[in-house]
This record gives structure tokens, C-alpha cells and sequence, in this order.
């Protein structure tokens, strides 16, 4: 019967035959025993490298067993087919408002503002509040793209944001470019279906023309600390108010913004930030008031610098916010315009200077799940303007305007939310508006997260 011998048997029994024959020969000189060790020596030595490239082979053999070869690519076009699949979303929103002055001669006394800019209630009764499409989606590893399309009651549609952003960069940069809402302040860089109540406060309304956007680049680096700290800085076209897009080469707006934030035990967190923004204007529409309560218009050529400081703090038991929460947040902006102003109906221009500051407070009360009720109070400072020999233009009577609002909202899910508002507003001297506001805003499709 045959048998059939091990490669270790086999070594090991020619290493006891050479051993062996050894033994069987009369004893050698210490050079001979020498000769034998290193002969053994290369021996032992080329069995065990032997076994290690047996043991090399057999595991490269149970891999290939176990992974089959990956299948071929597809062919390019049907990659190129399945490579723009967009997340879609679509916030719907609709308004009921009332109120006792009617919204068409909405004014902020001793401030004025472009004839374009957002104010005040909008419009009585129904209407179609601010509906929003966003599309978004992956580019390739280093650049994504999103867009919003924001629809308007007065059947206008209106591109809020289509920008660009970087994926990819090292050590916490992030670059933006096309057309975005900046990141100064805390309210301005959300979307209005994002807020906490149905308007923006009066301080955004008249130094910042509602919500502040551009097109531009934006960078942002955040620093790798335990501590959340993040810096941005934007470049801009200058259109936004209080900018006008002047069509010339170079940027028409700036902006710096530096936050920090971190938390407090378990159930506390804040987020405090201080940011500037400077734009320029050429030949800006502005409208305001008389002394007579009368409205009248002016062109503005000249430099804005806007500086916004933002405070948010929140409270949630052990950090679990879907029962019971709190939310104080604060803004405080001020404002210098330098140029000059030209009367409607032409003449000379009269240099003009003024600095006007604002702000709010708002909190936000979560007191069981679904349920919120928050209270926000406003105000502003018209400061004195310097109208040189156009005094007489607009009044300055020193009115401070002002404003309150109660809101209570109800959201089955974190996808639909019904909201009540009731606000006294006093921004016009002497003629008190009383409002009610009945909004829904309903979120259908994929949405992202809000920020802090």
C-alpha cells in the first residue's frame, strides 16, 4: 500500500537522516561539528520558508473562494442617468391676517426705506403666504449644489438661494459661491418657514430690508475645538438692501461674522455672535414720511454699515427637547448711512448722515409636546438724521416705533405646524395697528435639519 508523505513529514525525516548518518560516523573535529550545525542551520531555514509560502498560497485561495471577482461598471451612460437624483422639498404655507390699518400705506416712522422693501402685515384676509420649492443634491466628492424658489401671493417667484458648496476641504474650511442669505445675525441665514413667528422682527425691516441676501462667495472655517467656534467672510454684488447693484466691477458688499457657542451641564446650551456688514448704494429709491404723515421720495448715493449682535440660549431637560423646552434668544443691530440724498423731482444733492440702531426679544415656550407659546417685544431708534439742506424732507420727531406680538402654535408632526399671532404694532406714530395672524406651514418631501 502506497503512502503518501507531508511536506513537513518529509522534512523532518531528511533532517533525521542527515542526523543519522551523522551519528553513525566516528566523531569529527571541531570543524566538521562546526560544517554539521550550519549545514542544519540552512536546512531548518529553507523548510520554514517553504512552509510560509504554502501557507501564503492557501490563504490566497479561500480569499478567492470567498469573494467572488466584483461584476463589470455599468455602461458610462447609464451612470450619467442615475447620477442626478435630487432631493426635492416643498414647504407650504397659507395666511389669514386682520388687522385695523390697512397694510398698503405700511410705514416705519422717521426711517426711510425702499419703496420694494417687505413690511408690516402684506395684505389683508387670505392669501398665499411665502411657498418654498428647494432642490439639492450631490454634485460629485467635492461639490454639492441647492436651490430654493420661493413663490409669492402676488403670483411673482423669486430665486432665494442657488449656490455652490465645497464638500471636501481640509481643515474645516467651506467654500460657497452663487446666491445665499448671509450669515450675520441668527435670524437672517434661516428661511422664513424656519422662524418662530410669522414675520420678521422690525429691527430686520428697517436695517436690513427684511432678510439680507447677495450673490457672492461666502468662506467658512470652523476652528477644531472643544468650543464651537466658526468665522465667515463674504463678498458680494451689493444688491441687497442696504446695497443696490451698481453694475461696476469689483464687490459691492462685505460682511465678517464670528460665533461662538458651547454647552452648560445637560439640559443648558448657548450661541452668542457678533458680525458686520457694509454695502453701497447707487441712486437707491427711498420712500418714507413727512411731518405730515405724508409719503415721500428720495435717492440715496452712499455707504451703509450694518453691525448685528445675536444671543441664543436653550434649555431642555437632560437635553431631551421633545416634551418640555426653552428658548431666549436676542438681536441688536446698528446702523450708519453716509452719503447724500436727492428730493424727488430733481435739484441738488444735500449730504446726509445718520446712525439708527434696534432690536428684539424674544422666548419660546415649549410647555408640553406639540405646544409652543412664545412672546417677542421690539423696538427701534431713528436717531437723528442729518438732512443738511433737505431738513425738511422727511420728519424727525424723535418717535421711537415699536412692537409686541403673543404666538401660540400647534405641530402634529415636525412637518406641519399651525401657528396664531396676535401683535400690537406701533411702528407709525400715532396710528396703533392691532393684527391677527392665522398661519400653516405644511413640509412635504425631503428635508433637511435646521441649524441651532
Amino acid at each position: 500500500m502506497n503512502s503518501r508523505l507531508s511536506a513537513p513529514t518529509l522534512a523532518w525525516a531528511m533532517v533525521a537522516t542527515t542526523l543519522g548518518a551523522a551519528a553513525q560516523t566516528p566523531l569529527a573535529p571541531a570543524a566538521d561539528l562546526q560544517a554539521l550545525r550550519q549545514e542544519l542551520a540552512t536546512l531548518r531555514a529553507d523548510y520554514e520558508g517553504r512552509v510560509q509560502a504554502l501557507e501564503q498560497r492557501l490563504l490566497a485561495a479561500e480569499a478567492a473562494v470567498a469573494s467572488p471577482p466584483p461584476p463589470p461598471p455599468p455602461p458610462a451612460t447609464a451612470t450619467a442617468a442615475n447620477a442626478f437624483n435630487p432631493a426635492l422639498s416643498l414647504v407650504l404655507s397659507g395666511l389669514y391676517g386682520r388687522s385695523s390699518r390697512d397694510p398698503s400705506d405700511y410705514a416705519i416712522s422717521g426711517i426711510p426705506l425702499p419703496a420694494s422693501a417687505p413690511g408690516g402685515l402684506g395684505t389683508r384676509g387670505l392669501s398665499l403666504a411665502e411657498t418654498e420649492l428647494g432642490i439639492a443634491a450631490s454634485i460629485d466628492p467635492w461639490w454639492r449644489g441647492t436651490a430654493s424658489l420661493s413663490f409669492h401671493p402676488d403670483n411673482t417667484v423669486s430665486v432665494e438661494e442657488a449656490f455652490v458648496q465645497t464638500t471636501a476641504l481640509d481643515h474645516g474650511f467651506t467654500l460657497k459661491a452663487g446666491r445665499f442669505l448671509s450669515a450675520l445675525g441668527y435670524l437672517n441665514s434661516q428661511h422664513a418657514h424656519a422662524w418662530d413667528f410669522v414675520d420678521a422682527p422690525l429691527a430686520y425691516q428697517a436695517l436690513l430690508g427684511g432678510q439680507h441676501g447677495d450673490d457672492g462667495v461666502q468662506l467658512g472655517w470652523l476652528a477644531p475645538t472643544e468650543r464651537y467656534l466658526e468665522l465667515t467672510a463674504e463678498l458680494g454684488r451689493g444688491r441687497g438692501f442696504p446695497g443696490t447693484d451698481r453694475g461696476r466691477n469689483g464687490a459691492g458688499m462685505q460682511a465678517l461674522s464670528a460665533h461662538s457657542g458651547g454647552d452648560i451641564g445637560d439640559s443648558q446650551s448657548w450661541r452668542a455672535g457678533l458680525a458686520v456688514l457694509g454695502t453701497q448704494a447707487s441712486d437707491q429709491d427711498m420712500v418714507g414720511l413727512d411731518g405730515s404723515g405724508r409719503r415721500v421720495g428720495s435717492l440715496f448715493n452712499g455707504r451703509s454699515q450694518v453691525w448685528v449682535a445675536d444671543a441664543v440660549w436653550k434649555w431642555a431637560p437632560n437635553g431631551n427637547a421633545t416634551r418640555t423646552s426653552l428658548k431666549l434668544q436676542a438681536e441688536l443691530l446698528r446702523a450708519r448711512r453716509d452719503g447724500s440724498l436727492t428730493a424727488d423731482g430733481g435739484g441738488a444733492a444735500a449730504a446726509y448722515r445718520v446712525r439708527q440702531s434696534g432690536g428684539y426679544v424674544q422666548a419660546l415656550w415649549q410647555f408640553m409636546p406639540r405646544w409652543r407659546l412664545g412672546l417677542r417685544g421690539e423696538w427701534l431708534d431713528a436717531g437723528r438724521p442729518d438732512y443738511t439742506s433737505l431738513a425738511g424732507l422727511y420728519a424727525s420727531t424723535g418717535y421711537a416705533p415699536r412692537k409686541h406680538s403673543l404666538m401660540l402654535d400647534f405641530s402634529a408632526s415636525e412637518f406641519s405646524r399651525l401657528r396664531l399671532q396676535l401683535a400690537d404694532d406701533r411702528s407709525r406714530q400715532g396710528q396703533p395697528d392691532h393684527q391677527l395672524l392665522l398661519q400653516y406651514q405644511m413640509s412635504l418631501g425631503a428635508h433637511g435639519a435646521h441649524g441651532y
